[in-house]
């Protein structure tokens, strides 16, 4: 299992349709084959931070969708939206 957790940080005036892109597509993300959770949180004390938090069944699951037209087209949408380069962190429980 693999645990991935991006860190985006958007202009303010992005935010919502940051929010939109990920409402969107969010589905998308979960159905696609090794996904078994999605999920979004936003930073207290920034209101312009968000985490993505997901789950995969392996690392060649994440691998398998971040090389997928469905990655590539959202990322596409959502990269110019930043305000900082996003950071990601792929982790495995010990």
């Amino acid at each position: 299992m693999i645990i991935r957790i991006v860190k985006m940080e958007f202009k303010k005036e992005y935010v919502n349709q940051f929010l939109t892109i990920f409402n969107n597509n969010k589905k998308k993300i979960q159905s696609f084959q090794g996904c078994e959770s999605l999920k979004l949180f936003k930073d207290i004390n920034n209101k312009n931070s968000y985490f993505t938090h997901s789950i995969w069944k392996s690392e060649y699951h994440l691998n398998k969708y971040r090389d997928s037209e469905t990655f590539k087209l959202i990322w596409a949408q959502t990269k110019p939206l930043f305000i900082n380069k996003a950071k990601a962190w792929s982790l495995e429980e010990i």
